[in-house]
């Protein structure tokens, strides 16, 4: 998993600070020693490592896999449930979060018992990255390293985009058609996900085509035998542990209708870390290039 460097290795908090977070509510903060950050693909607890304060952060969610947090106790399972016992014994003085996790009644509880908690915007998307960055730089007193952060972010983010140009073909007819599908086990939970879902600005990004949003899904859509075929797309992006879970490559074309579109029968699906794919933060330049590499150079990364 791409890690993080951080701006800086010696930031110093510039605390109290006072802020209303994104449901509203009036927020002071006054120790970020003992730092938790959660939300479904681990893009706060990236910004807390790429502010210099990764050595504050005393958990972590199941989608931080980045090697510096290894060693940290998981504190969610399931990928987005909040174990609230095990989040207390840790004894935060601050977590951050958003409305991707829950349940909120978790949340409720840690600031009920005097933890100081600070709730974030939950979409996740290119244009946003640098606003989250500096949203977080607020709330942990270090607003400077917050706005270099997003600087660096936004221009890698911009290079990579640059880059991956050159890279796609130039003729919108000639542009890969991509499907992002959300799978989980070898049950229901098997989606395409669409427009506002945060795959639609990755695919644009990698100079593809979003043939969910193109075909008007909004959110999320079951990806059943009818869907993918109607969509019938190119290649398809999936998080490495849902393809894991569903039996991987084979499993995923052993599913009604996948085996029936262009991506099944090239089997050209391309899977990556679900704390990276989706995270828009310090690593989406890092995420975008690898992905393109994936997606148009794929024989360069043979052995």
């Amino acid at each position: 998993m791409a890690s993080v460097v951080p701006i800086e290795t010696d930031v110093t908090p510039e605390l109290p600070v006072t802020l209303t977070d994104i449901n509203g509510t009036s927020v002071t903060v006054t120790d970020v020693s003992r730092i938790i950050a959660l939300d479904l693909y681990g893009t706060l607890a990236q910004t807390v490592v790429g502010l210099g304060l990764g050595d504050n952060l005393v958990g972590r969610g199941s989608t931080n896999t980045m090697e510096s947090m290894a060693d940290l106790p998981v504190v969610t399972h399931d990928g987005h449930q909040l174990n609230g016992e095990a989040i207390l014994a840790l004894e935060p003085t601050i977590v951050l979060t958003d409305t991707s996790i829950g349940p909120r009644e978790v949340q409720d509880q840690l600031r009920d018992s005097g933890v100081t908690v600070v709730f974030f915007e939950p979409q996740r998307t290119m244009d946003s990255v640098a606003e989250q960055i500096t949203a977080v730089a607020e709330a942990l007193g270090v607003e400077e390293a917050g706005v270099e952060l997003a600087d660096r972010s936004v221009a890698e983010i911009a290079q990579a985009t640059a880059d991956i140009a050159a890279m796609a073909p130039a003729d919108a007819a000639d542009k890969l058609r991509v499907a992002f599908l959300y799978v989980r086990g070898n049950g229901s939970v098997f989606f395409v996900l669409g427009e506002g879902s945060g795959a639609d600005d990755l695919i644009s990004s990698l100079g593809a085509v979003d043939i969910a949003a193109e075909a008007g899904i909004a959110g999320t859509k079951p990806a059943n035998s009818e869907a993918l075929l109607a969509l019938n797309p190119d290649l398809v992006l999936v998080m490495s542990s849902g393809l894991e879970s569903t039996g991987g490559l084979e499993g995923l074309l052993n599913r009604p209708g996948m085996s029936d579109t262009i991506a099944g029968q090239n089997r050209r699906v391309v899977d990556m870390n679900d704390g990276q794919i989706l995270s828009f933060g310090p690593t989406t330049g890092a995420i975008l290039r690898s992905l393109a590499d994936a997606v148009y150079a794929p024989a360069e990364l043979r052995p």
